[in-house]
This record gives structure tokens, sequence and C-alpha cells, in this order.
């Protein structure tokens, strides 16, 4: 398994970005956004896979989480920039992205605002923009999702409170007690996964997110919840969206309208997968595919 290294990047603006990297220098550059809320840092499962492929893997704490210096009010178009910067640093001139959960929409971000770039992109549950949505961009959602996103939708100062509170099951927590804290978002699919090495992993990189405070979860849904910055309609590099049928925290609604709105996407629209499912089983699907575009 190749040697995660982390730095911290220094940016022409001023900011800090939490930045990690593996595999070798020469091979094509895959870049993941993590879910909300995590920081910057791989599972292992997807490192020995992007070995297997000679990818080299980069992934990042977005603005206000882990040691990433926070952008108040950023929109979810800010993420090109900064994956650009990343991608500047690491010598990578043309490279992918994937993104989960939270990270999807900066993902398709990518893949909207840097077309002479990205060489392909993927996403995994990722949430819908809300003024596609509208009255439906909770409907299937379990109720954690639903009271934040309400917060969220309430203001800023709505939702610092509820994050208070939130943080306090989250950040020091087992997995087990993360299980507990997020049972209404985890379908009996979820759940299975939610253990092992794939869950000490997830929990982990949890913590590495909040380890300075909450500020980059506050910012991610209120962006979420804001103009993005892009139409989803703009994006013309090879797409794929995967969606699971089984998801509490991400409805399946979500993924289709994406789907529908991005020209030629790829549709990975799954009846057996849930949230979770898909970051625990079906990443290698993805690498192969966008391997086949350097």
């Amino acid at each position: 398994m190749p040697d995660v290294r982390r730095v911290v990047l220094s940016l022409s603006d001023g900011r800090e970005l939490d930045v990690y990297t593996a595999g070798d220098t020469s091979w094509p550059l895959v870049l993941i956004h993590n879910g909300t809320p995590t920081g910057g840092g791989f599972l292992t499962q997807h490192l020995i896979d992007a070995e297997a492929r000679h990818l080299r893997l980069a992934s990042y704490s977005r603005p206000g989480y882990g040691r990433s210096t926070r952008l108040r009010g950023r929109d979810v178009a800010q993420a090109a920039a900064d994956a650009a910067a990343i991608a500047d640093h690491l010598g990578a001139d043309r490279f992918a992205t994937w993104g989960i959960s939270g990270g999807g929409p900066h993902a398709l971000a990518c893949a909207a605002l840097l077309p002479d770039r990205i060489v392909a992109a993927a996403s995994f549950a990722a949430v819908a923009p809300y003024d596609t949505m509208g009255q439906d961009f909770m409907t299937g959602m379990g109720q954690d999702n639903m009271d934040e996103f309400s917060a969220a939708l309430a203001g800023e100062d709505t939702l610092t409170a509820y994050l208070e509170q939130a943080m306090k099951g989250l950040k020091e927590a087992s997995v087990e007690e993360a299980v507990e804290a997020m049972h209404t978002l985890l379908s009996p699919e979820d759940r299975a996964v939610f253990t092992g090495e794939f869950g000490r992993e997830l929990v982990q990189t949890m913590r590495d997110g909040l380890e300075t405070g909450f500020y980059g979860w506050l910012d991610d849904d209120l962006a979420f919840t804001r103009p993005w910055g892009f139409a989803l309609g703009e994006i013309r590099v090879p797409l794929q969206v995967w969606q699971g049928r089984h998801d509490l925290m991400v409805p399946f609604a979500h993924g289709l309208r994406i789907a529908d709105a991005v020209p030629g996407a790829e549709r990975h629209l799954s009846d057996v997968d849930g949230h979770l499912t898909l970051y625990a089983r079906r990443v290698p699907e993805v690498h192969a595919w966008l391997a086949e575009h350097f």
C-alpha cells in the first residue's frame, strides 16, 4: 500500500488547504472529494485499488475542515479553484475526480468549471441543487438530515446551534456510537457495511474533519441550499452518476435529478445500494472507468 503524505498547501489568497496524496507521482491523478462532515484522507481499500491500477490519489479537507482555512460564504463552485490549485501543486495538467455524498456536488463543480482539465468525473450519492428540487429536496431523508437541512434553510445562526449539538455525538465517537448517533440515516443496507475497518476509517475521517470545529460542515450545508455558482447542464466531460435506492441520507430522487440534468451522463441508479454501500463497494468500478480516460 502506498504511503499517504499530508501537506498544507498555501494558496495565493492567503488560505491554506489540508491536502493528502498517495501513489507514484508519475501516475495519473484522481482527486477525491470526501463527504460531509469529513476531512481529507483515504480508505485503505481505495488506496490498494488505486495502486493496482497505477492511479495517484489526492484528497483534501474543504475550507473549514481539518487544517484548511475557513472560507465563510463559499459556494459549491469554489471547489473548482481549490481543485485546480491542488492539481497545479501536484504537477497535473489533466486529472479525474470523484466525490461522495457532500463531496459529490464539489466533484460536479470541477466537471462543470474545469472542462479543459477534468478528463472524467463521478458522483456517488450527491445531493442535488436545492433550487432544482424545491419541496422535494428533503422527501425521503432520515429525520436527522431533515432537521439539519431545515436548520440550514433557516439561516446560519440556527444551523450553528444545531451543529454544536450534532458535533458532540460525532467528534469523539466510536463506530458503535456513530451508528447510534446516525441511526435515522442508516438503512439496513448501510448499517450492514458500517462496521469493521470501513467503519473505523469512516469515523476517523469525521474526527479529522471536525478537529478544529464544525465550520466546514456549516459552510457545506449552507452552500448546498444556496445557488451553487454553476448549472449541472454545463457539464460536458464524461460523468458517471451513482445513486442507491436505499439511501436515507441523500434520497434516490437527487441522483435521478442530477442524471437528468447532465447531457450524456452515465447512470448507475441502483436498486440494491444505499448511501454508504456505494462508498464501501463501488469505488473500484469508478477507478477502472476513470483510468480509461487518461
